[in-house]
């Protein structure tokens, strides 16, 4: 059997699938991976939670970076691969996306907010670190261009973008939907994930000690490539495609 058959036989055999996505499923839309040779991180060094806490002028070098490269994420749009995971949804073959991206294309893409784990936050708007009160970056963006500066909260607390930075814990709420979800499942699906980052990788592993099949679709292979009964290293809108004739599943009483 082809890997396109044994793909669509996998899927179509699931009624409680998990979706998890990394940098892989946008880069179709414009956004550079992390840990590519063009990645983000080979020109641009990570900062570490810590050092956004204790420092002023890291803080507003974040928020220059930020800004700088506001552009990419604001213009980009979701891709081929993104729709396809929000059909396997809306048909009933999966009930959720545990995704690692923060860049907001699975839910402009269709997927349902109800239905979407973002573990590692979303970077199109800003919280505070104290009272968790929502910022919009437009707003930020105009005073840092202003003054130079993205002040605080009226707090006092310090107002970061709402994604997870190096050193910084990880969200409660979202990694047990994500536990939760993967305990249920009856197929792993993942898409464009390194599988290099923990907690998040973990995930995967559940799913297959607990018996649900994992299905890799990733470029390049990954350190769980061995625990997958189906590896497929192409794109992922090219891979999902035969699953476009799937057919729409009677909803469960």
């Amino acid at each position: 059997m082809q890997q396109a058959e044994m793909l669509h036989a996998r899927v179509q055999a699931a009624r409680r699938a998990v979706i998890f996505t990394g940098a892989g499923m946008s880069t179709d839309s414009g956004i550079p991976d992390f840990r590519s040779p063009s990645g983000l991180w080979s020109r641009m060094k990570p900062i570490p939670f810590d050092e956004f806490l204790g420092s002023e002028a890291v803080r507003q070098e974040s928020w220059r970076r930020r800004f700088q490269g506001d552009d990419t994420l604001t213009q980009a749009q979701p891709n081929a691969g993104h729709r396809s995971v929000t059909r396997l949804l809306e048909k009933g073959y999966a009930r959720c996306v545990i995704t690692q991206n923060v860049d907001d294309l699975h839910r402009r893409a269709g997927v349902d907010p109800n239905a979407l784990i973002e573990l590692h936050g979303n970077s199109t708007y800003a919280r505070c670190l104290s009272c968790e009160t929502r910022y919009e970056l437009a707003a930020l963006k105009a005073t840092f261009e202003a003054e130079g500066t993205v002040p605080p909260c009226v707090c006092g607390g310090i107002i970061k973008s709402a994604t997870i930075s190096f050193g910084q814990a990880m969200p409660e709420g979202p990694m047990a939907r994500a536990a939760e979800a993967t305990a249920a499942c009856d197929l792993f699906l993942v898409l464009g994930s390194s599988l290099q980052v923990y907690p998040a990788a973990a995930f995967p592993e559940e799913a297959v000690r607990r018996g649900a099949p994992l299905v890799i679709i990733n470029r390049e292979p990954t350190p769980l490539d061995g625990l997958a009964g189906l590896v497929i290293h192409d794109g992922i809108a090219d891979a999902l495609a035969v699953l476009d004739d799937l057919p729409s599943l009677e909803p469960s009483l």
